[in-house]
């Protein structure tokens, strides 16, 4: 079983497209889809242990209106929605470890989940226009086996190349643009990665 995390360095930078177009592109791989927020609110109605600070809901709906819903619309045998209370999340871990060991491949809507787990592939989402970069994706870049990158030509663009270039040589950076945000290139990685995973025997 293979675990693949999909970060970004701010919200709405089109994590879940990725997440969804990787799902679509393979789905031999009966992919299990998680969706994982921290944030106080919306929990309370949807599963008991909100009580603790933390939700876990599968989705059912593939009609596409919702981000887990998405998934499932895209090809995902399986989707869950997990959401914590902020630095909560590790309360919530051991029922995301759980449906993981249940899934035969799983792919990770996360940043923050890095803390606690060991994914085979990290991918990080960047939009350079996106000035409000997430503590988390700053904290794990230099985990990151790639980067998908916004081709949006401006000086933000350049001073996050600037940053890339300082960081571990060796990984590869595609550059996507939207609607578009998983391209063949991209498709093809995640593919040669999850065989080199399969060869060497699984996790």
């Amino acid at each position: 079983m293979a675990i693949i995390l999909i970060g970004g360095n701010s919200r709405r930078v089109g994590k879940t497209s990725v997440v969804a177009g990787i799902i679509a592109n393979l789905p031999e791989y009966g992919w299990s889809a998680f969706e994982i927020a921290q944030h106080g609110h919306g929990m309370g109605s949807v599963d008991a242990s909100a009580s603790t600070g933390w939700a876990m809901s599968e989705e059912t709906d593939r009609s596409g209106k919702s981000d887990t819903s998405r998934f499932q619309a895209a090809g995902a045998e399986r989707a869950f929605w997990v959401r914590t209370e902020p630095n909560r999340l590790d309360q919530a871990m051991p029922a995301v470890q759980d449906k993981l060991a249940e899934s035969k491949n799983a792919i990770v809507e996360s940043n923050s989940v890095l803390q606690f787990l060991q994914p085979d592939l990290y991918l990080v989402v960047i939009d350079p226009a996106v000035h409000d970069s997430k503590t988390s994706a700053q904290k794990f870049l230099d985990r990151a086996d790639a980067m998908i990158v916004h081709h949006r030509p401006s000086p933000a663009h350049e001073e996050w190349f600037t940053t890339l270039s300082k960081l571990k040589t060796g990984r590869p950076v595609f550059l996507i643009t939207s609607p578009k945000y998983v391209t063949r290139e991209i498709v093809e990685f995640v593919r040669k990665a999850l065989s080199s995973q399969d060869a060497a025997g699984g996790r």
